[in-house]
């Protein structure tokens, strides 16, 4: 498991579309989210604050690598309008590496009854006008996945980690945005 202060071992990741990613990138920050299932809900919601700012985290050096336990094939569908790298990892080597768990308290903390109401209704929404597809009744690893967010250094080292206690707990893009402009967090070219 990665902790703040650790260092990641340089790998280079296949993306859902086809290219390889770095992880960590030799010249920015990576800020890899692990995510739940393909076409999770509330996965999508906080995806969305991701793609709307997804310019202003750019200009803050920090390129987004996000992962999910679905099979490459299942979650392709979901993500491919994402401008950012998608990466999956159906047999969760990497989530078990990172120590990103799964547990029942992923639905049952009443801190993301709100957030599941909010990301079901708008999902649904989507369902209805055919902008989305629905997830899988029995998505690939399961409902229960806690999401994760790393912020790696170019040199691999881990300067800031949340493993999520429910659903819905990650970084915002405020909070992530605030850790990549710490001065000793910088990258300089």
């Amino acid at each position: 498991m990665y902790a703040t202060g650790t260092v990641v071992t340089r790998r280079q990741l296949t993306t859902v579309t086809g290219p390889e990613v770095a992880v960590p990138d030799p010249e920015r920050l990576v800020h890899l989210q692990f995510r739940r299932f393909a076409g999770c809900p509330v996965c999508n919601l906080h995806l969305r604050s991701i793609v709307r700012r997804h310019a202003e985290i750019e200009a803050a050096g920090v390129r987004e690598v996000v992962l999910f336990h679905s099979p490459a094939d299942e979650l392709r569908e979901h993500v491919a309008a994402l401008p950012f790298a998608v990466v999956a990892d159906p047999d969760r080597r990497l989530y078990r590496e990172f120590g990103v768990e799964s547990a029942k308290r992923s639905l049952l903390d009443p801190r993301a009854w709100w957030p599941i109401l909010r990301a079901v209704a708008r999902s649904g929404w989507g369902y209805l006008r055919g902008r989305e597809r629905p997830p899988s009744a029995t998505p690939h690893g399961g409902r229960l996945g806690l999401p994760a967010d790393f912020l790696l250094a170019p040199d691999g080292r881990v300067l800031a980690a949340k493993h999520g206690e429910h659903v819905y707990d990650q970084w915002s893009v405020d909070e992530l945005l605030a850790l990549a402009n710490r001065p000793e967090h910088r990258v300089t070219a």
